[in-house]
């Protein structure tokens, strides 16, 4: 499991790694899925803060009475495709890395130095999502920042890919990774230590190990643990986030950098956690269910 030493998951097979992946795929889909409502809104909070600048249920019932219902589903295809890959990659990697990183040093060491391990695997790991994620994370705000851009993610794609080459597809990496290697290191490295923090705790105190937890008790720490580790990894990522909306709603040929310096200058540090209430819940209930799904996947399929 996720929460586990490096030490006691064996090698790393292909096998293991596609189950990894596969769980990290189903979890990042669905929960991105069913928070894609949240994130029009927040996405909206962020780019329009003049006209949606009474809260996240104000928002929604502006965007349902204006532009129908249905608007909250805005950008599902390239959610859909683009947190499949980038969920295999993340969570498939990440085991990859940590367990390759932890085997350059001595089992002693591992152990002393096992957050340092677990940052750089989830950086790296988070990196190789990123990259694939980019292009369809471009397709989505453009869609839902401006409804009248393209009817489908493949048009949306293509207007894209014609009126600005693929730096249009790409031109929000700089900012997604500062966005979710940040977030993905507080997920990670915050669940890892949750886990390591009860499962200490309940040994000191009542002398139990995770086995001899029933299912519902081990489900009940995921949820415990996911939400904390939700919580860290929204704030530490929102500043980002803001950026990375703002900067595929703007039409601009300067550079990126440049870009990004405008961003940051103009909205301030209070403008930059624009949405922060709206992506705190939706973080958390992504990443809780997230943990359920893979930790599930990885346990069936042992």
């Amino acid at each position: 499991m996720v929460g586990a030493t490096i030490n006691d998951q064996g090698p790393i097979t292909f096998n293991k790694f596609l189950r990894y992946g596969a769980g990290g795929a189903a979890g990042c889909c669905f929960t991105h899925l069913v928070v894609v409502p949240m994130d029009v809104v927040k996405t909206r909070l962020q780019t329009d803060p003049i006209k949606y600048n009474s809260g996240m249920g104000a928002a929604a019932r502006t965007i349902i009475k204006e532009e129908g219902s249905l608007m909250l589903l805005q950008g599902i295809g390239a959610t859909t495709f683009g947190y499949a890959i980038q969920g295999f990659c993340k969570f498939g990697f990440y085991e990859v890395f940590k367990k390759k990183f932890g085997a350059l040093f001595s089992e002693e060491t591992q152990r002393t130095y096992r957050i340092p391990i677990w940052l750089a695997a989830s950086s790296v790991a988070e990196t190789i999502g990123d990259i694939a994620l980019c292009p369809f994370e471009a397709v989505r705000i453009r869609q839902v920042s401006d409804p009248k851009f393209a009817s489908a993610m493949l048009p949306a794609f293509n207007k894209i890919y014609q009126s600005e080459g693929i730096k249009g597809l790409y031109k929000g990496l700089s900012p997604i990774i500062l966005k979710q290697v940040p977030y993905t290191c507080a997920q990670f490295v915050t669940y890892e230590l949750a886990n390591e923090y009860f499962y200490k705790n309940l040994k000191l105190t009542k002398g139990l190990t995770k086995n001899d937890l029933s299912d519902g008790q081990q489900f009940g720490v995921i949820l415990g643990t996911g939400a904390v580790s939700g919580i860290v990894a929204s704030i530490a990522s929102h500043p980002a986030d803001t950026i990375l909306s703002k900067i595929n709603q703007e039409k601009t040929d300067e550079g990126v950098g440049r870009a990004i310096g405008n961003i940051v200058r103009r909205l301030g540090v209070r403008g930059l956690f624009l949405g922060l209430q709206a992506r705190c819940v939706m973080v958390t209930t992504l990443v809780t269910i997230q943990f359920c799904i893979y930790d599930g996947i990885k346990l069936l399929t042992k």
